[in-house]
């Protein structure tokens, strides 16, 4: 991700990424759509540079725990008459190692040198270590 603008999100209510997957998969489905829909509030002034190969990633119960690639932003307008930002989403969730990061509200840019690595393949299948065991190794800045 090497030079590349990201976004950095939580996803409030999702418990891991099958459920954030779930949940998503059904908006695809209701809106009748092949890519993902993330609405938000506030449209980002560096839409170009996100647009050039930037990722979202989502922060799940503490941590970043995978990404997806920003593919586009559409205008919407809700019944309320308010302008937002509809962050479009490729489908394909990408597993990362995990990151801790404290609670925020919105979403921020993220520099692709704070961004954590892909999950190899091989490991996604790995049984997860404890939260806790997690919490510490990252804090020692080992995960």
């Amino acid at each position: 991700m090497s030079g590349k603008l990201n976004i950095i999100k939580l996803s409030v209510g999702s418990e891991n990424i099958a459920m954030l997957s779930q949940w998503q998969e059904e908006r695809r489905a209701q809106l009748n759509v092949k890519y993902s829909l993330h609405i938000t509030r506030m449209w980002p002034k560096r839409e170009n540079e996100l647009l050039n190969g930037g990722s979202i990633y989502w922060v799940i119960k503490g941590a970043i725990q995978l990404r997806q690639k920003l593919i586009g932003f559409d205008e919407i307008v809700g019944a309320d008459g308010i302008r937002r930002c509809g962050f479009r989403l490729d489908p394909e969730l990408i597993p990362t190692t995990k990151a801790l990061r404290r609670p925020f509200q919105g979403w921020r840019y993220l520099k692709s040198e704070d961004c954590p690595s892909d999950l190899s393949t091989s490991r996604e299948t790995d049984d997860d270590l404890p939260e806790e065991m997690q919490q510490s190794l990252a804090r020692l800045g080992v995960l």
